[in-house]
């Protein structure tokens, strides 16, 4: 999911990295209408760029594993929160040892605010953004990263505001008002500032590869707007 997180942890109790991964996907990738928070980064085909398609944070500590797995394999027990904090943490180390000679590194910075936002620790991963954003504040990617941070710690307006500031900066940046659109549909409820944004989007980046999800997204949201128009119609 993440770039520059994917190792495997070398024993137990840590979890291997990759089953961690597997794990935020079965808990962030639930659907179009609950959400395609883009990475700052997406969508371009590099490895530090990659579209990562997410829905809402989880709203309980424990991520549950299928019933069953291929080939007859039990499967691992639930995994917590507190055991991705874990491997969170043991593959920070040689990072944080970086920052002890090159505190302002903002590589650096970003790179565990990429880990921790991977394993679910948005609180952390926001503080590193910040630091980041400190060094290289016209960097729209680690904005649009924060932005998501604050939107999963449930802070919608500092979200937009993030969002709003990397406009600021790049008026194109397509994950940037592809994540307008996301928070101000699901979190403000606002279906006019959520197709407003996206059809922005697609004008100013006709090549868009998500195209098509941003078109059935425009088309969802109008439905849902049209529903809930018609239903408070005096009967």
């Amino acid at each position: 999911m993440e770039n520059g997180s994917h190792e495997p942890a070398t024993h137990n109790p840590l979890w291997p990295v990759t089953q961690v991964i597997i794990l935020s996907v079965v808990c962030l990738v639930v659907g179009l209408v609950l959400g395609y928070l883009l990475r700052g980064s997406a969508p371009t085909a590099t490895t530090s760029g990659v579209a990562a398609i997410e829905g809402t944070a989880p709203s309980t500590a424990t991520a549950a594993m299928p019933s069953s797995m291929p080939g007859g394999k039990a499967p691992h027990p639930a995994a917590t929160l507190e055991d991705m904090k874990r491997v969170a943490d043991k593959k920070a180390e040689p990072l944080l040892a970086k920052l002890k000679t090159d505190p302002n590194n903002a590589d650096t910075l970003n790179q565990l605010g990429i880990l921790y936002r991977a394993t679910h620790q948005f609180k952390e991963a926001e503080g590193y953004y910040e630091k980041a954003l400190q060094v290289d504040p016209k960097n729209v990617n680690v904005r649009t990263d924060l932005a998501s941070c604050l939107y999963y710690t449930g802070d919608i307006d500092g979200a937009l505001a993030q969002l709003n500031k990397s406009l600021t900066y790049d008026p194109k940046h397509a994950g940037t008002l592809m994540n307008i659109g996301i928070i101000e549909w699901q979190g403000k409820k606002d279906v006019n500032a959520a197709v407003s944004a996206w059809e922005k989007l697609l004008k100013l980046n006709p090549d868009f590869p998500q195209k098509d999800v941003v078109e059935h997204l425009i088309a969802q949201a109008k439905g849902q707007g049209s529903t809930a128009q018609s239903e408070n119609q005096p009967k």
